[in-house]
Protein backbone atom coordinates (compact mmCIF):
# COMPACT_ATOMS: atom_id res chain seq x y z
CA UNK A 1 0.00 0.00 0.00
CA UNK A 2 2.98 2.30 0.47
CA UNK A 3 3.78 1.89 -3.23
CA UNK A 4 0.11 2.46 -4.16
CA UNK A 5 0.22 5.75 -2.22
CA UNK A 6 3.53 6.73 -3.82
CA UNK A 7 2.19 6.11 -7.33
CA UNK A 8 -1.19 7.76 -6.69
CA UNK A 9 -3.07 4.61 -7.69
CA UNK A 10 -6.78 4.48 -6.77
CA UNK A 11 -7.55 0.83 -5.93
CA UNK A 12 -11.00 -0.70 -5.68
CA UNK A 13 -11.54 -3.24 -2.93
CA UNK A 14 -14.01 -6.10 -3.07
CA UNK A 15 -15.06 -6.00 0.59
CA UNK A 16 -17.47 -8.89 0.11
CA UNK A 17 -14.45 -11.21 0.03
CA UNK A 18 -14.43 -10.89 3.80
CA UNK A 19 -17.98 -12.21 4.15
CA UNK A 20 -18.11 -14.67 1.26
CA UNK A 21 -14.67 -16.26 1.48
CA UNK A 22 -13.16 -15.05 4.77
CA UNK A 23 -13.48 -18.41 6.54
CA UNK A 24 -11.88 -20.19 3.58
CA UNK A 25 -9.04 -17.61 3.48
CA UNK A 26 -8.32 -18.25 7.16
CA UNK A 27 -8.00 -22.00 6.54
CA UNK A 28 -6.05 -21.62 3.30
CA UNK A 29 -3.71 -18.70 4.00
CA UNK A 30 -3.63 -18.38 7.77
CA UNK A 31 -5.03 -15.73 10.07
CA UNK A 32 -2.53 -12.94 9.35
CA UNK A 33 -2.82 -13.01 5.56
CA UNK A 34 -6.58 -13.54 5.64
CA UNK A 35 -7.06 -10.63 8.02
CA UNK A 36 -5.61 -8.25 5.46
CA UNK A 37 -7.79 -9.13 2.48
CA UNK A 38 -9.35 -5.89 1.19
CA UNK A 39 -7.03 -3.88 3.43
CA UNK A 40 -9.04 -0.67 3.38
CA UNK A 41 -7.62 0.63 6.66
CA UNK A 42 -4.12 0.53 5.18
CA UNK A 43 -5.41 2.77 2.38
CA UNK A 44 -7.01 5.21 4.86
CA UNK A 45 -3.85 5.31 6.96
CA UNK A 46 -1.79 6.28 3.90
CA UNK A 47 -4.24 8.85 2.54
CA UNK A 48 -5.01 6.71 -0.50
CA UNK A 49 -8.26 7.40 -2.35
CA UNK A 50 -10.05 4.07 -2.95
CA UNK A 51 -13.41 2.60 -3.81
CA UNK A 52 -15.31 -0.50 -2.75
CA UNK A 53 -17.31 -2.50 -5.25
CA UNK A 54 -19.70 -5.43 -5.49
CA UNK A 55 -18.50 -7.25 -8.62
CA UNK A 56 -22.09 -7.81 -9.73
CA UNK A 57 -21.43 -11.12 -11.44
CA UNK A 58 -20.22 -12.51 -8.10
CA UNK A 59 -22.28 -10.51 -5.57
CA UNK A 60 -25.55 -8.71 -6.20
CA UNK A 61 -25.17 -4.92 -6.16
CA UNK A 62 -26.37 -4.02 -2.68
CA UNK A 63 -24.31 -1.15 -1.37
CA UNK A 64 -25.90 -1.13 2.07
CA UNK A 65 -24.64 -4.70 2.45
CA UNK A 66 -21.24 -3.68 1.05
CA UNK A 67 -21.05 -0.80 3.53
CA UNK A 68 -21.96 -3.19 6.34
CA UNK A 69 -19.28 -5.70 5.37
CA UNK A 70 -16.68 -2.93 5.08
CA UNK A 71 -17.60 -1.55 8.50
CA UNK A 72 -18.04 -4.87 10.34
CA UNK A 73 -15.75 -7.32 8.46
CA UNK A 74 -17.80 -10.34 9.54
CA UNK A 75 -17.46 -13.65 7.74
CA UNK A 76 -20.39 -15.98 7.02
CA UNK A 77 -19.82 -17.57 10.42
CA UNK A 78 -19.89 -14.17 12.16
CA UNK A 79 -16.14 -14.12 12.83
CA UNK A 80 -14.60 -10.63 12.64
CA UNK A 81 -11.79 -10.99 10.12
CA UNK A 82 -9.13 -8.32 10.46
CA UNK A 83 -10.81 -6.04 12.99
CA UNK A 84 -8.03 -3.49 12.50
CA UNK A 85 -9.10 -3.15 8.82
CA UNK A 86 -12.66 -2.00 9.68
CA UNK A 87 -13.85 1.44 8.60
CA UNK A 88 -16.47 3.76 9.98
CA UNK A 89 -19.70 4.07 8.01
CA UNK A 90 -18.60 7.57 6.99
CA UNK A 91 -15.29 6.31 5.59
CA UNK A 92 -17.01 3.49 3.69
CA UNK A 93 -19.67 5.90 2.36
CA UNK A 94 -16.89 8.19 1.13
CA UNK A 95 -15.43 5.29 -0.86
CA UNK A 96 -18.65 4.81 -2.86
CA UNK A 97 -19.33 8.51 -3.42
CA UNK A 98 -16.51 11.05 -3.38
CA UNK A 99 -13.68 8.62 -4.07
CA UNK A 100 -15.66 6.85 -6.79
CA UNK A 101 -16.01 10.17 -8.61
CA UNK A 102 -12.31 10.87 -7.99
CA UNK A 103 -11.33 7.46 -9.43
CA UNK A 104 -13.10 8.33 -12.69
CA UNK A 105 -11.71 11.89 -12.82
CA UNK A 106 -15.27 13.17 -12.31
CA UNK A 107 -14.91 14.78 -8.87
CA UNK A 108 -15.78 18.20 -10.34
CA UNK A 109 -19.12 16.95 -11.64
CA UNK A 110 -20.12 14.00 -9.41
CA UNK A 111 -19.64 12.42 -6.00
CA UNK A 112 -21.46 14.87 -3.74
CA UNK A 113 -24.74 16.72 -3.64
CA UNK A 114 -23.46 20.14 -4.65
CA UNK A 115 -24.86 22.92 -6.84
CA UNK A 116 -24.00 22.30 -10.51
CA UNK A 117 -22.99 18.66 -9.97
CA UNK A 118 -24.84 15.72 -11.49
CA UNK A 119 -26.60 13.81 -8.77
CA UNK A 120 -27.90 10.29 -8.55
CA UNK A 121 -28.92 9.68 -4.97
CA UNK A 122 -31.09 7.66 -2.65
CA UNK A 123 -33.35 8.54 0.22
CA UNK A 124 -32.84 5.97 2.94
CA UNK A 125 -35.08 4.99 5.83
CA UNK A 126 -32.32 5.92 8.28
CA UNK A 127 -28.94 7.60 8.09
CA UNK A 128 -26.15 5.05 7.66
CA UNK A 129 -23.86 7.52 9.41
CA UNK A 130 -25.82 7.36 12.67
CA UNK A 131 -27.08 3.78 12.46
CA UNK A 132 -25.40 1.10 14.50
CA UNK A 133 -22.97 -1.23 12.70
CA UNK A 134 -25.48 -4.08 12.79
CA UNK A 135 -28.22 -1.96 11.21
CA UNK A 136 -26.64 -0.97 7.90
CA UNK A 137 -27.83 -3.98 5.93
CA UNK A 138 -31.41 -3.49 7.03
CA UNK A 139 -31.79 0.21 6.17
CA UNK A 140 -34.41 0.39 3.42
CA UNK A 141 -34.10 2.48 0.28
CA UNK A 142 -37.19 4.69 0.18
CA UNK A 143 -36.57 6.44 -3.14
CA UNK A 144 -33.88 6.63 -5.83
CA UNK A 145 -33.21 9.60 -8.10
CA UNK A 146 -31.22 9.56 -11.32
CA UNK A 147 -30.77 12.34 -13.86
CA UNK A 148 -33.19 14.56 -11.99
CA UNK A 149 -36.06 12.06 -11.83
CA UNK A 150 -37.38 9.57 -9.33
CA UNK A 151 -36.69 6.10 -10.73
CA UNK A 152 -37.75 4.04 -7.71
CA UNK A 153 -40.13 4.72 -4.84
CA UNK A 154 -41.13 2.32 -2.11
Amino acid sequence: MDRVAELGVVPSFFSSHVFSWGNWYRRSFGEERASNVSAVRWAIDRGVHFTIHTDAMVELPNFMRTLSITENRKTRSGYVLGPDQRLTASQAWNAITLDAAYQYFEEDTKGSITVAKQAAFVILGKSPLTAGPGELETIPTMETFSRGRSVFKK
